[in-house]
């Protein structure tokens, strides 16, 4: 799996080999005294030829970027396809007596320049390596073949991870005589997370694949994903999700879209932009005549800033448009609060308050979709009585959800609604898509014009 450093130097891989074919041909080219327009025409032709035959080999499919051969003989492939293709066009809009040495040279340029990026793409990603912590930290179950193999491509062949080492290295059972998993690997499990591991490996023989669901439990709970490699030599198991890496098969307990490096850059780009046009467009001029109200109304900051839990568990300041007089409580708001001023009690109706959260998501701490992010002490509370409670906490936390624009919104008294919304966070998890990020913005628009019993 690529981080965001790595997939912006493959991106930019990309376009620099486009930048490339650009420049060649303007070198090679640009003494022939053919006219604009066909110079144009020609050099547009060469920008769709070499993005049709990358695209054919499969250049800039990330799958074949974690090889420095791949990548190599992947763009000779492309160019000797693109060579091939361009040439006669070339031939027959410049002539033969004009056209054998330009093309000679534009496809020198060319060629050489493009084997140069494809190496700087390696080197780059060493140097990225090296100095920021871009290596996904992870750790393996067990000591069997196949563990100890993963431990090795972990170590030798994936730059990528960051192996951490094994969690338990006794092959016997994870379970105890009454089908509990041992307190000595609920112990590791809670030290790896801890030390900022963030995935777990476990390989496990055919008659033990039972044990998975309860380790996978206890590492959810911690915000850790458990991600299961069969030793075996095929799969029974229909209701896991298969993912390859490499040449093992992975497999995951449950489906997640935003796993993939192209769907969070996606998501990134959509928060940044909507954020953005709410900030200047809205929260410009009504930011101030909501602040005049507030401070009209009880004295104290205008901004409510308290700490939330958010994206793998960690902490982070949000804020909110103050509705309650100043008190030192961290009581969840009820129905008829007395704590709650008239202004606060018209803007939590209407969402307003939650409007200060776009700066959060401007900052990369919010989603404007996501699980809303709930206190410390609710994050505390509910991890050890709601089932699956904490992997809401691998996604950013959002200004509205899934679950908001269900109807579980407002006051979680009772465990069963939180359930609920649980439920809710964790289908939106393993469904997402931008047009369900587009529909929820819809769906919470109207709730807001609409209005919301559930909103107090």
């Amino acid at each position: 799996m690529k981080t965001r450093y790595l997939y912006m130097v493959y991106l930019a891989m990309s376009v620099i080999d486009i930048l490339i074919t650009n420049f060649s041909f303007i070198t090679a080219f640009s003494h022939n005294n053919f006219g604009i327009n066909n110079f144009t025409s020609q050099l547009i032709v060469a920008n769709y030829l070499w993005i049709f035959t990358a695209i054919y080999f499969g250049l800039y499919n990330r799958k074949f970027l974690h090889n420095r051969q791949n990548s190599l003989t992947l763009t000779l492939k492309s160019f000797v396809l693109f060579a091939v293709l361009f040439f006669p066009y070339i031939l027959i809009s410049k002539g033969a007596d004009s056209a054998l040495s330009s093309t000679f040279m534009f496809y020198t340029i060319m060629l050489l320049c493009m084997m140069v990026n494809s190496y700087l793409y390696f080197l780059s990603e060493t140097l990225f390596k090296k100095h920021f912590k871009i290596a996904r930290s992870v750790a393996v179950i067990g000591n069997n073949a196949v563990a100890l193999k993963l431990a090795s491509f972990f170590k030798e062949q994936d730059s990528h991870f960051a192996f951490e080492g094994f969690l338990d290295q006794d092959n016997a059972s994870y379970l105890d005589n009454s089908g509990h998993v041992l307190p000595s690997i609920i112990s590791q499990i809670k030290s790896a997370s801890a030390s900022g591991i963030k995935e777990i490996y476990l390989s496990l023989s055919p008659d033990r694949i039972y044990e998975y669901d309860l380790l996978q439990r206890e590492a959810e709970k911690e915000c850790l994903r458990l991600k299961l490699i069969p030793d075996m030599s095929e799969s029974m198991l229909n209701h896991l999700k298969v993912s390859y890496m490499g040449e093992f098969a992975v497999l995951s307990h449950r489906n997640e879209p935003l796993e993939d490096i192209g769907n969070r850059v996606k998501k990134r780009l959509f928060d940044i932009i909507f954020s953005s046009l709410v900030i200047v467009f809205l929260l410009s001029w009504l930011y101030p005549i909501i602040s005049l109200l507030i401070k009209l109304q009880s004295p104290g900051p205008i901004l409510f800033k308290q700490l939330r839990s958010g994206k793998d568990n960690q902490d982070f300041v949000c804020f909110k448009f103050r509705s309650m007089k100043m008190n030192s409580s961290e009581m969840q708001a009820t129905k008829d609060d007395d704590r709650i001023t008239k202004i606060g009690r018209f803007l939590r109706k209407t969402s307003l308050d939650e409007l200060p959260q776009f700066f959060n998501v401007l900052l990369g701490e919010m989603s404007v979709i996501g699980p809303r992010p709930h206190i410390l002490t609710q994050t505390n509370e509910y991890g050890q009585i709601i089932n699956q409670y904490m992997v809401r906490h691998f996604l950013k936390s959002g200004i509205t959800g899934w679950a908001q624009v269900s109807g579980y919104r407002g006051e979680t008294k009772d465990p069963i609604l939180m359930q609920k919304r649980v439920e809710h966070d964790i289908w939106y998890l393993e469904n997402w898509s931008m047009l369900l990020d587009l529909k929820i913005v819809f769906m919470t628009v109207l709730q807001v014009i609409k209005g919301d019993d559930n909103a107090y």
